[in-house]
């Protein structure tokens, strides 16, 4: 265990060398003797990804404008702007007005807020039983939401949500000997972002302005749910407004992980955020350059970090319980390789890389991946489902808010139910996920020290560092025992491939 903490201590070290000499943005810092960080002169950050950043924004005023149209056309009045025109073809003759809907999307945005600050209020205290509870109950509510479905002859969400059930039953059942250690590190992640009640802080800020963001779009969601359009017209509206809520949730939560990842960084490498050698207003610098130099690249990297994140857990799932379907295996290690190359240019731990060096996203993802690889502390991250649990405990609070938006909408307006549960179950998510993206920051903070020095984390917790030490030995003994075994089951192969063939 030892010769591996070393061993990844020096070759970090390396690396962290190699990556201040090639980017002259890189925090420079001098070790002293007692392991304490003297800072220099930090060097003023460029700005990263500006085209992302104008596409966002350009994004935003586009569909503000078109949300205060969609609500407006049907607030008070119907049909106030003659919108209906367009739609002659497509008219119902039942109609709504906004201001039906709009107290529907209210409840949902109230209920998530509620949520997400009750996660914030016992992050210190029962963070993590609420996580236990989240990972075994997620799966049940699943399935009472699909009989619900089925009851209110909602026959495609009952579906859609009874396969959602199974397949998470059966991903928890392929990673639960993982849990253990994945809530070892999500428990010291809590204790350090408990440590810093100054982020707390900004999280507020940042729900509060994700709840002004809401009530527009909610605006102009319930003028889609109001217009006088099909089924179909109304759920191609919702899902473009839909697409276009993910990506600006998922921005602002991905600017709170910078901002966070920021603090802890600099944290556990100054020894404690009391230190003497800590910046001065290292906060206020962390929002400056989240909010500027940095925005463009948390506005690229929130397009696509998700979405293949999703998808390489639910592939590591399948993937070790194939068993010995070579076939089958050969499909999934297809997809797992394919998934891996994207992974190396978009993966959470870049925002650590941004926070602390104003890199862009791609830099900042590929030198990430290229420092666990070398360390060896990728065999940990691959091993650890800290992600997967938070991101059950997001689900778990959409679908609460999603459900409590539904049976209201059921009482009032039977028709209008699937519309407004599921962009409900939406707000929801966004909103929960805010105040999950705090302890996702300090997750990914914690493993980047751990590669980039040992030592840091050591300082800072040295039990939980002897743990991780202990199961990164584990991962690697694991591993090379796989590797030993695939290459003597390929020579087996070839000595008996070369035995039967005629001479």
């Amino acid at each position: 265990m030892n010769n591996i903490s070393h061993s990844s201590s020096s070759s970090s070290s390396v690396n962290s060398a190699s990556i201040a000499a090639s980017d002259p943005n890189v925090v420079r810092s001098r070790r002293s003797a007692d392991g304490s960080q003297t800072m220099a002169a930090e060097p003023s950050r460029r700005w990263r990804d500006v085209f992302w950043l104008g596409i966002f924004m350009i994004h935003l005023i586009l569909v503000g404008g078109a949300l205060a149209v969609l609500g407006l056309n049907r607030y008070k009045k119907s049909d106030r702007l003659n919108l209906d025109r367009f739609t002659k073809n497509y008219l119902e003759n039942q109609r709504g007005l906004t201001e039906n809907y709009w107290p529907l999307y209210a409840l949902a945005g109230g209920v998530g807020t509620v949520l997400g600050s009750t996660w914030l209020l016992f992050l210190g205290s029962q963070a993590n039983h609420m996580m236990k509870i989240a990972v075994h109950i997620l799966t049940t509510y699943l399935a009472v939401i699909s009989v619900l479905c089925f009851w209110m002859e909602q026959f495609f969400w009952g579906v859609a949500f009874a396969i959602g059930a199974a397949m998470l039953f059966l991903y928890v059942l392929a990673v639960i000997n993982r849990l253990p250690f994945t809530m070892l590190v999500l428990q010291a992640a809590v204790k350090m972002v408990w440590s810093l009640p100054e982020v707390m802080k900004v999280v507020y800020a940042f729900m509060l302005i994700m709840l002004l963001w809401m009530g527009i779009w909610s605006f102009g969601a319930a003028g889609v749910v109001a217009l006088g359009i099909g089924d179909g017209g109304r759920w191609w509206l919702l899902v473009v407004l839909s697409v276009s809520l993910f990506w600006t949730g998922a921005v602002l939560c991905n600017t709170v992980h910078v901002i966070v990842s920021g603090m802890v960084f600099l944290v556990l490498t100054h020894g404690g955020r009391d230190a003497s050698s800590m910046p001065p207003k290292s906060l206020m610098k962390s929002i400056r350059y989240a909010v500027t130099t940095s925005f463009g690249s948390i506005c690229y990297g929130s397009l696509f970090t998700a979405a293949i994140r999703t998808l390489r857990w639910k592939i590591r799932g399948v993937r070790s319980k194939i068993g010995n379907n070579e076939c089958l295996l050969c499909c999934v290690d297809f997809l797992f390789h394919l998934v891996e190359t994207l992974v190396r240019f978009f993966n959470k731990y870049a925002y650590v890389q941004i926070a602390v060096s104003g890199k862009s996203f791609n830099h900042s993802a590929r030198d990430a991946w290229e420092l666990f690889q070398s360390t060896g502390v990728e065999a940990l991250i691959a091993y650890d489902c800290s992600g997967a649990v938070l991101l059950m405990c997001t689900l778990l609070g959409g679908l609460i808010t999603g459900t409590c938006s539904g049976i209201w909408t059921w009482v009032k307006y039977r028709d209008r139910v699937a519309l407004v549960g599921s962009t409900a179950m939406l707000m929801g998510m966004v909103l929960v996920g805010l105040a999950m993206a705090v302890v996702e920051s300090a997750v990914t903070s914690i493993y980047i020290c751990y590669a980039e020095d040992p030592l840091l984390i050591h300082r800072w917790d040295a039990e939980f560092f002897n743990q991780m030490s202990e199961m990164l030995h584990q991962r690697l003994q694991y591993r090379s025992a796989r590797a030993r075994e695939v290459l003597t089951h390929n020579r087996v192969d070839n000595h008996h491939t070369l035995e039967t063939l005629p001479f």
